[in-house]
């Protein structure tokens, strides 16, 4: 009896080891893709989030100022309202608190990304201020590009609209505007915001 015997071919599934190193490869580029992508994404939202910060910040700067300069009045002393009319710096009295006593206060674009605000209290009887210290100081907004845009923080205008530019003019302002270029970080999107405001001084008349 002779028996016959099939052969039997056995096939091997699977991958070969070019197609193994190739999916390996493609697999590591794909991840890093992605991995890299997630990264910038984060990267990109925690910019946006810490600019959005810094824009509130600053906005609330602005709306403080514009309150305070609409409250501008002569100082416990007598003295004239508005001190200083500088491109990054006004001084003028104030009941900033109101508590019935006038305060002197300053803001101003302190150094090259930095608005401040500055209060000082008058003391005694007759009252006096001591400018040399202040009793408060507030940091209102970091990350100011107004000097890197060469843009003035303020700007004085007389009861007619006529800008005036000097001190020497400093009885005649009756509006001041107000302007901060924010962006924390000038050489990357989504880059600088404009904050402007202005206000009149309404306790400062036109027949002194």
């Amino acid at each position: 009896m002779v028996r016959s015997f099939a052969k039997q071919h056995t096939n091997h599934s699977g991958l070969s080891l070019v197609e193994a190193i190739v999916y390996i490869a493609v697999f590591t580029i794909l991840s890093l893709v992605v991995t890299n992508a997630i990264h910038s994404m984060y990267q990109y939202n925690a910019y946006t989030f810490a600019q959005a910060y810094q824009v509130q910040n600053a906005r609330l700067g602005i709306q403080g100022l514009i309150r305070d300069i609409r409250e501008m009045t002569f100082a416990d002393d007598g003295s004239f309202p508005l001190v200083v009319m500088d491109s990054d710096r006004v001084g003028f009295y104030s009941d900033i608190d109101r508590d019935q006593s006038v305060e002197y206060v300053e803001y101003s674009y302190s150094d090259s990304t930095t608005f401040t605000k500055e209060v000082y209290n008058a003391t005694g009887s007759p009252p006096v201020y001591n400018l040399s210290t202040p009793d408060e100081t507030y940091t209102l907004s970091y990350y100011v590009q107004n000097n890197l845009q060469s843009t003035s923080t303020f700007m004085y205008y007389d009861a007619d609209g006529n800008e005036v530019a000097s001190s020497t003019g400093l009885i005649d302002v009756r509006y001041i505007t107000a302007q901060l270029i924010i962006n924390i970080d000038p050489i990357r999107d989504p880059g600088q915001y404009m904050l402007r405001s202005s206000a009149a001084l309404r306790n400062v008349k036109d027949n002194l």
